[in-house]
């Protein structure tokens, strides 16, 4: 049953334009996590590696910034 549901939304929402801002908006509203890895490489030799791990959550007066005195 979830699956019509999803496509009876895919329908709903094929039509209209969704602005940038307001996916943003949605999606920091509950949180984002953010995973990536790089590896510069030269003949099977890694020269660079950069791992990114970073959680962006909103911050309001229930949860408060942990690093603001």
């Amino acid at each position: 049953m979830s699956t019509a549901l999803d496509e009876e939304d895919a329908r709903a929402l094929a039509g209209r334009e969704v602005a940038l801002i307001d996916l943003l908006d949605r999606l920091l509203q509950g949180g984002v996590v953010l995973a990536g890895d790089l590896v510069l490489s030269i003949a099977d030799v890694d020269l660079v590696r950069i791992d990114l791990r970073a959680v962006i959550a909103p911050v309001d007066a229930e949860h408060p910034a942990p690093l603001l005195p």
